[in-house]
């Protein structure tokens, strides 16, 4: 039995003509770290705020740890069920932490602890900022703080009641890069060390794969694949998610050859067709399909036949992320060591390396 459970959600504001999440149904098991991911006004924050009680669903049901806490039903549209925010035991992290500016950090963790005695609130607040080290600024206020400090008082407040279920809307995006895949690391850690279920929204996909057991990538309101990083970015289910996870072109290919000699060519060189992506069953026809290809896919190769002129190079580090213009005039993207410098109008040759194979019907 699923942990959290969104059965046929669909949200509509009053204001609008479309529903803003339409018929998203999905499941967590207990103890995983999900994540919404997807552009802005695809509805993903809507959805935790939904699932927080903040927004009351159109129709739909949500189960939480062995219970329903909202269900609207379908044909009445009235609210069944709908258990108050402060009774569904969930935490929330907001983009802006939501400090008390007048409160220490050991002050802020305290709040959510009403319940708890003086010496029970002391110790869980001394746990807390164990666990998300700040032990050296308990007593010091949100101002005296950085960012990413306050990032973690704001998670060790949200945990510190031991909520059943924690929501976080866009936790880094106020951060600089290198703080956000640092703290993304480590906000993982803690939510595992906690045995916490857990779901974050974001619009960036390395937050994402860095967080998260699963990701939903969304688009209008709806969940386009629900999986692993690693199935997003080499299975994608759809056109949409293989253009939105990660980096690749699409280049035309046929079918050569039957059973096991069956092969797939594209300009760039030869696919077998038993490498096919188990939920990619190739396009029907004769004519061409499109064939994702990723810039790990192309490699550099002094002594491959085909060459490719280098169109732009974008440095990154250990690698250049190369657009080759192939003969036939389309583009490709190839990741290349960066020991290999070369510059814009120049040659290089390259070759198809891809143990994979995904597929989508032409043009669609």
């Amino acid at each position: 039995m699923a942990y959290l459970s969104l059965q046929d959600l669909t949200i509509r504001y009053p204001e609008m003509s479309v529903p803003v999440v339409k018929n998203i149904s999905l499941e967590l098991q207990a103890g995983e770290i999900s994540c919404l991911l997807g552009p802005s006004g695809c509805g993903k924050t809507t959805v935790l705020r939904t699932i927080a009680g903040f927004v009351l669903p159109s129709r739909g049901r949500i189960d939480l740890a062995g219970r329903c806490i909202v269900h609207v039903d379908e044909k009445s549209k009235r609210s069944l069920i709908n258990l108050p925010t402060e009774k569904r035991q969930v935490g929330m992290v907001f983009q802006d932490f939501a400090l008390f500016p007048h409160l220490t950090v050991a002050e802020n963790i305290a709040f959510g602890l009403v319940k708890h005695t003086a010496a029970q609130s002391t110790a869980r607040v001394k746990e807390m900022l164990e666990l998300v080290g700040l032990q050296a600024q308990a007593r010091q206020y949100p101002h005296e703080l950085s960012g990413g400090q306050q990032q973690r008082v704001a998670l060790a407040r949200a945990l510190a009641p031991q909520p059943i279920l924690m929501l976080l809307d866009e936790p880094f995006s106020s951060l600089d890069a290198a703080l956000r895949e640092k703290l993304s690391h480590e906000l993982r850690r803690i939510l595992k060390a906690c045995h916490t279920t857990a779901i974050v929204v974001t619009h960036d996909q390395q937050e994402a794969f860095s967080i998260s057991d699963t990701v939903g990538v969304m688009r209008d309101g709806q969940i386009e694949q629900w999986d692993t990083a690693y199935n997003l970015y080499h299975r994608p289910a759809t056109r949409y998610v293989a253009n939105f996870v990660g980096e690749g072109v699409f280049v035309p290919g046929y079918l050569r050859g039957q059973a096991e000699t069956a092969h797939v060519t594209t300009e760039v060189g030869s696919i077998p067709a038993q490498v096919l992506a188990s939920n990619h069953p190739l396009p029907e026809g004769d004519g061409p399909f499109d064939v994702l290809l990723r810039p790990d896919d192309v490699l550099h190769d002094d002594s491959a036949p085909l060459q490719a002129l280098v169109l732009r190079k974008a440095f990154r580090g250990a690698d250049f992320l190369y657009t080759l213009e192939l003969p036939s005039g389309r583009e490709v993207l190839a990741l290349v060591p960066s020991h290999h410098n070369h510059h814009p109008g120049e040659y290089i040759g390259i070759r198809l390396d891809a143990d994979h194979l995904v597929a989508f019907k032409a043009n669609n």
